[in-house]
């Protein structure tokens, strides 16, 4: 998943903020956080790079780790039988991998970088440790995940870009 990048990027949880709160796509991940639980949520996030064509989720994977797009496209595809249809693109300031988040199912589409991007993930372990120190932060990332779930599972081309 991480891989060496020509150069050099810095992770600010800042960059973050501005992707989610400039975001104004239909399902948008649109936390009502504080700054303070802002900087309590980073100490829970991992950041991490991906290139061009780099696979973020398998489809058929059994993972429940979310994630963050700070930075860059990511493309959702299915496989079928012959061919692969392209159901959404994804952009700064949204997550994906909500609905086996939430599921505990595999995941159901595949999620590739279109271009590079920057990431923060938020694992299944790490959400249980939000929850047990800061419920009213883990809640509202729990609300803000259900938004964007019910948002895309409204609009009928993305429906199964819930992964």
């Amino acid at each position: 998943m991480n891989a060496p990048l020509r150069t050099p990027l810095k992770f600010d949880l800042n960059g973050l903020i501005q992707a989610i709160s400039h975001n104004r796509s239909n399902d948008a991940f649109n936390p009502q956080l504080t700054p303070a639980q802002w900087e309590l949520l980073g100490g829970y996030l991992t950041p991490f790079a991906l290139m061009e064509g780099q696979v973020l989720i398998e489809q058929g994977a059994v993972d429940r780790t979310l994630y963050l797009v700070e930075s860059g496209t990511l493309s959702v595809h299915y496989k079928d039988g012959n061919e692969r249809v392209r159901l959404a693109m994804v952009g700064a300031g949204s997550a994906v991998g909500e609905g086996a988040f939430f599921t505990r199912l595999a995941r159901n589409a595949t999620v590739q970088a279109a271009g590079p991007s920057k990431m923060w993930c938020l694992t299944p372990i790490r959400f249980t440790e939000l929850s047990n120190r800061q419920p009213a932060v883990a809640l509202e990332i729990a609300m803000a995940l259900g938004s964007v779930v019910t948002r895309r599972l409204a609009n009928k081309p993305k429906r199964v870009a819930v992964t």
